[in-house]
C-alpha cells in the first residue's frame, strides 16, 4: 500500500477518520451503558424516596414538575406524591436544589401532609470534602435537636442557621453549604405547601406506580 504523502490535506484526512472512528466507538459504548445507568439512577431514586418517607411499604405517583421564580431565579421542583398500600396520603418527596459553596446542592426531602419533614438525603453535591460534604449526615436526627431538620416544619420555625438567628446549627466551618441546604428545603416547602398547595393533605395526588 502506497504511503500517504505528508501534507496538511492528508494529515487533516487522517485526523478526520480517527475522529469518526472514535465517535462511533463512543456512541456504541453509550448505547450499551446508558440503559444500565438509567436503571441504576431509577433504583437509587426509588430507594431515596423510601428513605426520606421513612417507609418501604409505599406507592409513589408519577413525578410532577413544578416551576417557580424564587428571588428572581427560575427553579424546578420535582414532586413525588406518596401513599400507603391502602391509598392513604402520606405526603410527598420533593427534589429541590440550591447553589452551595462548590456548586449545585441537590436534595430529596420527605414531607408529611402537614409539611413536617420526615427525612432527607443528598442526591448531588460539589462541596468541600470533610466540610460541606457533611450535609448528608449533619442534619440527621441522631445529631440532636439543634442540628436536625427532621421533625421540623419550615412553616412553624425559623428555618435558618443559628448564626442568622435561626433554630438550626450550621455545619462547623461550612455556613454557606448549611444556608444553601436549608434554603433548598425552605423553598420546596414554600412553593409546594404554601404557594401551590399541590401536596397538602386534601389535594395529594393518587398514587399511580409502585416503586419497588
Amino acid at each position: 500500500m502506497k504511503k500517504l504523502k505528508s501534507s496538511l490535506t492528508n494529515m487533516a484526512l487522517v485526523l478526520t477518520i480517527i475522529a469518526i472512528v472514535a465517535g462511533a466507538a463512543l456512541a456504541s459504548i453509550n448505547a450499551v451503558t446508558a440503559p444500565q445507568i438509567e436503571k441504576i439512577n431509577a433504583d437509587n431514586l426509588a430507594a431515596g424516596i423510601k428513605k426520606v418517607m421513612g417507609s418501604d411499604d409505599i406507592t409513589v405517583a408519577e413525578p410532577q414538575e413544578h416551576k417557580a421564580t424564587v428571588t428572581g431565579k427560575e427553579k424546578t421542583f420535582v414532586v413525588y406524591s406518596v401513599a400507603d398500600k391502602q391509598g392513604e396520603n402520606l405526603g410527598c418527596a420533593i427534589q429541590t436544589s440550591e447553589n452551595g459553596f462548590g456548586g449545585e446542592l441537590k436534595v430529596l426531602v420527605g414531607f408529611d401532609p402537614t409539611g413536617t419533614i420526615l427525612g432527607y438525603t443528598i442526591l448531588q453535591h460539589a462541596e468541600t470534602p470533610g466540610l460541606g460534604a457533611k450535609a448528608g449526615l449533619w442534619f440527621q436526627p441522631e445529631n440532636g435537636e439543634k442540628r436536625t431538620v427532621v421533625g421540623k416544619n419550615p412553616g412553624q420555625c425559623n428555618f435558618t442557621v443559628s448564626k442568622d438567628g435561626g433554630d438550626i446549627d450550621a455545619i462547623t466551618a461550612s455556613t454557606i453549604t448549611s444556608r444553601a441546604f436549608l434554603l433548598a428545603i425552605q423553598n420546596a416547602y414554600t412553593e409546594i405547601y404554601v404557594n401551590s398547595k399541590k401536596a397538602d393533605g386534601t389535594t395529594g395526588a393518587t398514587a399511580q406506580s409502585d416503586k419497588k
